[in-house]
């Protein structure tokens, strides 16, 4: 897919984080409280993890732009974890201050960028500001649509369905290959195995399969060898914690 400009990227991040905002600050205390499809995970763990992410993306730029590196979360893993959990509980009007101000401060920081800035080296993925800045867009819109607030994936723009498709290939096993055939658009392939399997339907659903979410269109036919099968098992998402 054609690269996203930085430019575009601020804009798109701007419009995902006033989307997100926007509902969290309609949500009551009983509303955050309430189950999502993620395991054990309920709105307050969502809201939790994306303003803890926006921090992240927010600090790896701070450090980048004084020369340092430092760990995308505190603590790697458990500490991710337990700052999930430590704030999961607290009322909305918390969750949406934090929210608030995390999303402040990354969009902040990114918009002060020039054009070398992106390409500082972040400790995330092992990867560049522009990588991290990436990471900030699939969160805030991908956990929009898991706070079940009427902005599920098939609102996803095709813009940011071909990017995840492209960034999720990563899930693809290793003797797979999946012939991807969004209705209306050109055929995609991901994937470099021998064991081919050909997924049909709207282009929102095939990046929210991919994504591990409910493809909401229920459009998704698979086949193999011209016989109908199950969706194919994925491995894991790519981890923000190693490239």
């Amino acid at each position: 897919m054609t690269e996203i400009s930085t430019a575009q990227l601020t804009d798109r991040l701007g419009a995902a984080a006033d989307a997100l905002a926007g509902k969290a600050a309609q949500l009551s205390d009983d509303d955050v409280r309430a189950a999502t499809e993620l395991p054990g995970w309920t709105r307050g763990h969502v809201l939790a993890h994306v303003a803890n992410v926006a921090d992240a993306v927010a600090r790896q730029v701070e450090y980048a732009l004084r020369g340092e590196s430092i760990e995308f979360y505190d603590g790697g893993v458990g500490g991710r974890t337990q700052a999930i959990e430590m704030a999961a509980g607290k009322p909305a009007a918390e969750h949406q201050a934090k929210l608030d101000a995390a999303l402040s401060r990354v969009l902040s920081a990114l918009a002060a960028l020039d054009a070398e800035q992106w390409k500082l080296r972040i400790s995330y993925r092992d990867g560049t500001v522009y990588d991290g800045a990436l990471a900030l867009w699939r969160e805030l819109v991908i956990h929009l649509a898991d706070l079940d607030v009427g902005r599920g994936p098939e609102t996803w723009s095709k813009e940011f369905c071909l990017y995840l498709i492209d960034f999720l290939a990563a899930r693809v096993p290793e003797d797979s290959r999946l012939v991807l055939l969004p209705l209306a658009l050109a055929p995609m392939t991901v994937g470099y195995g021998e064991d081919t399997v050909s997924v049909q339907g709207m282009l929102t659903d095939i990046a929210a399969w991919l994504a591990g979410r409910t493809p909401t269109l229920g459009s998704l036919r698979a086949e193999a060898a011209a016989d109908s099968v199950d969706l194919p098992e994925l491995l894991p998402w790519p981890s923000a914690l190693k490239k």
